[in-house]
């Protein structure tokens, strides 16, 4: 079956990389992600911005130069990026900003309905993310106004996970992501959230998995398959990805 990585990272040395937390992750490059996925039927990606990469645009038009039309970028961005810019990024492949809640690195959520509703408007871009789903109700409302948005690793936790529902019945979108990294039950996660609303769920692989206590296995894709059935499956492996970041391929 075909597989739209909607969730990978691209680590290469190359390019700036700062220290978060006192963390600063290995390399991982093109060569290195296309080595790892080799045997899945890949078709495509979002390569992620990490906290790591704070601002720094230059890694991301790399890779995607390198990865190709099939990939697209999601990227950190501050809420004073000029409209140049802005336009730039989204001639590069770069379909989204990510709001880094958890690790920090991006724009604060103070600037969140600001500049999600003006990457909308420019440019047709979606916001994502990286949020703990128990810091949720405070922000729903603004969520629910925002024009395009996704949470990232089925919101992490299972505080909050009856506010992550309700905004997917609203048309937020979840990532299917990070399975070692998560304190739910992910199976328990994939069939709720996808009977909720089946357009919602994106897979990704979240390679190279920095921080996770369980890095990506060939066995999440199969565990999505075992659990969804393979009709819902097919839309969260791929079709969804395809028709939220905009792409028209066949793969």
């Amino acid at each position: 079956m075909k597989i739209f990585d909607a969730h990978l990272h691209i680590i290469d040395p190359d390019f700036p990389i700062v220290e978060n937390q006192g963390y600063i992750p290995k390399p991982f490059t093109v060569n290195d992600y296309v080595d790892c996925t080799q045997t899945l039927n890949m078709v495509g990606g979002s390569i992620v911005s990490g906290s790591f990469q704070a601002f720094d645009q230059s890694y991301l038009i790399d890779a995607l130069d390198k990865l190709g039309p099939h990939f697209v970028g999601v990227t950190q961005l501050p809420y004073t990026a000029s409209d140049e810019e802005i336009f730039y990024l989204n001639s590069k492949g770069v379909k989204a900003v990510r709001f880094n809640v958890k690790r920090g690195g991006s724009e604060g959520l103070a600037q969140l309905e600001y500049f999600a509703k003006r990457v909308y408007e420019l440019v047709g871009w979606h916001v994502e993310l990286y949020i703990d789903s128990k810091s949720l109700p405070e922000i729903a409302q603004t969520l629910i106004d925002l024009p395009a948005v996704s949470i990232d690793h089925l919101g992490l936790t299972r505080d909050g996970f009856h506010t992550l529902l309700n905004l997917v019945e609203k048309g937020v979108r979840v990532k299917a992501t990070g399975f070692g990294r998560v304190g739910l039950d992910v199976r328990e996660a994939l069939q709720t959230i996808s009977s909720v609303n089946p357009d919602s769920l994106m897979f990704g692989t979240d390679l190279p998995s920095t921080r996770a206590p369980r890095p990506f296995a060939h066995s999440d894709v199969d565990l999505v398959l075992d659990t969804l059935g393979e009709a819902t499956a097919r839309k969260v492996l791929y079709e969804n990805a395809i028709k939220w970041y905009r792409l028209d391929h066949e793969g």
